[in-house]
């Protein structure tokens, strides 16, 4: 852009009108940048369409309803941190369980940990049907089946 096509030379003549200034070409900036098509703009209003509707049906309840149902899924978060913290105690106790009694038997810390992985890959793979007893029940081993893709890979 040169100083000419930033400067504007008004007339002297107080009745003529105003001249705007020359239309800037559009740089290689703007023309790569279109913006979102038709398609997309349509999607992407759609989306927001169906957050508003649901944001608005949230409102349209009773204060008393919101705050009900606000105050349930604080308890059920509760009840699952509870449970998590129950179930790492007692993780943590069988393993200083299984130390200890490892220690005992002259077995290192490594050994146990090795054979704890074994076995839970054992039961993870359908290979390890064993009931401990009556200490697992079959709606247990369902259970595992049925998350069976994710506990995998918390023991590789």
């Amino acid at each position: 852009m040169t100083l000419k096509d930033q400067l504007l030379v008004v007339p002297a003549n107080a009745e003529a009108a105003f001249v705007p200034p020359p239309a800037e070409a559009p740089s290689k900036a703007k023309a790569e940048d279109t913006g979102p098509t038709l398609e997309e703009a349509i999607e992407r209003n759609e989306a927001l369409t169906e957050k508003l509707d649901a944001l608005n049906e949230v409102l349209a309840k009773p204060l008393n309803e919101i705050l009900a149902d606000r105050e349930k899924a604080e308890e059920a978060a509760l009840a699952w941190d509870r449970f998590g913290a129950m179930w790492m105690l007692s993780q943590r106790a069988m393993r200083r369980v299984a130390l200890d009694l490892a220690a005992q038997l002259g077995v290192s810390e490594e050994e146990v940990v090795a054979r704890a992985m074994a076995n839970a890959n054992a039961v993870l793979n359908g290979a390890d049907e064993v009931d401990l007893g009556g200490t697992v029940a079959p709606a247990q081993m369902q259970h595992i089946a049925r998350h069976r893709n994710f506990l995998r890979k918390q023991f590789r």
